[in-house]
């Protein structure tokens, strides 16, 4: 497969990110078929009719259960070092303890169910380089946080000997079942292929989890959200395209503890996968822009950790370079696959429409219905 693939563009500078801005205002995702097909929506009266579409699901789909939107949306420090939260859908904690935790305990409110286990939700697993692996995970590197004057909350892992580049991690929330995180890392050495698995347990009420492709083999290679059956492997593992994988099989899924071996799925229609629940119909949705995540993974339909996993970044740091990925969660009710792809395509509107000297929104590839999506 050849050696690491390196992201393009990184350090262009502000004419590389107005050019991405513009791409991406175009960027319009392929949607599951529906009577007859993909729909067209290249048009300017369909894109308002996608952008009205997507706040519609915001708003009725499930999500926002008749909450204020800007009801609770601040984290609030506690004297053991947690930050709690409670926007109304959602209740719980940040950083458990004082550790270098996700979300965990996440309480549902309007139904009071559990929604996490294990690590929790949107925690740090995982950092690799090429053939290294920095620690367990990051969850038991030592860490500092502190509470934003906005209500987020920063994490910061400095570097140390053995793990030269700092790491960093803001929690932000966007309405009361929406939560962004924003991870930054400063290499202070040359790192070959630097990989940060984010990772989220669920509990037994999201057995189902989903993955958007590009070629759905369950419904004649068309685009879609299918299920991870154990049939095609106990861990599934669905890549961005063809390059990514020189990267995923270099060998550091090999590296202890707990090594994995992935079954290649079909290719990402965008870095988007989703859980779905019985009872209640929960449905717990992961997503980030195209070139911030080159992977995103699962276990099989029912396997006992309910997880989902993004992998970030994929490419080469020079020395002194910083760089960031972005991810969102989403916790929703009765949420449909055009449902779920319309929540994604608002997401990178969004990012499409902060200002140009804002880098959030430099690294997304436009997508567009006919064209390899990544």
């Amino acid at each position: 497969m050849g050696g690491i693939v390196k992201a393009k563009g990184l350090g262009d500078g502000l004419t590389h990110r107005q050019s991405a801005i513009g791409k991406l205002r175009r960027l319009r995702l392929p949607l599951p078929p529906d009577r007859g097909g993909t729909r067209p929506l290249g048009k300017r009266c369909v894109t308002r009719t996608l952008r009205a579409t997507a706040m519609a699901v915001v708003l009725l789909a499930g999500l926002a259960g008749g909450q204020e939107t800007s009801r609770g949306l601040a984290f609030v420090a506690n004297d053991k070092g947690e930050y709690t939260f409670d926007t109304g859908v959602l209740r719980g904690t940040l950083r458990q303890g004082g550790k270098s935790l996700g979300l965990a305990p996440v309480i549902h409110v309007p139904t009071g169910a559990r929604l996490d286990r294990s690590m929790g939700l949107l925690s740090y697993y995982r950092v690799f380089t090429t053939s290294k692996r920095y620690d367990a995970g990051a969850w038991n590197w030592a860490s500092t946080a502190k509470l934003l004057l906005d209500g987020a909350v920063q994490v910061m892992w400095p570097a140390t000997a053995d793990r030269p580049f700092e790491m960093g991690a803001l929690y932000r929330w966007k309405d009361p079942q929406t939560i962004d995180v924003e991870t930054t890392v400063t290499a202070r050495q040359d790192l070959s292929g630097f990989e940060s698995f984010l990772a989220a347990y669920f509990t037994e009420a999201f057995p189902t989890p989903c993955v958007y492709v590009r070629e759905n083999p369950e419904s004649q290679g068309t685009p879609g959200l299918p299920p991870a059956r154990r049939t095609y492997g106990d861990w599934q593992m669905f890549p961005r395209d063809e390059q990514v994988l020189a990267i995923i099989r270099d060998g550091r899924w090999n590296l202890p503890p707990n090594p994995v071996s992935w079954t290649i799925r079909p290719c990402l229609a965008a870095p988007l996968g989703l859980r779905r629940g019985g009872a209640g119909g929960l449905t717990a949705v992961l997503m980030a822009p195209p070139r911030d995540c080159f992977a995103v993974a699962t276990p099989y339909e029912g396997e006992s950790h309910y997880s989902l996993y993004l992998s970030r970044f994929g490419h080469d740091l020079k020395a002194g370079t910083t760089v960031s990925a972005r991810a969102r969660l989403v916790i929703g009710t009765n949420l449909s696959d055009e449902q779920t792809i319309r929540l994604y395509q608002a997401y990178v509107d969004e990012l499409a429409a902060k200002s140009p000297s804002a880098s959030s929104a430099a690294s997304v590839t436009p997508i567009r219905v006919g064209e390899d999506p990544l």
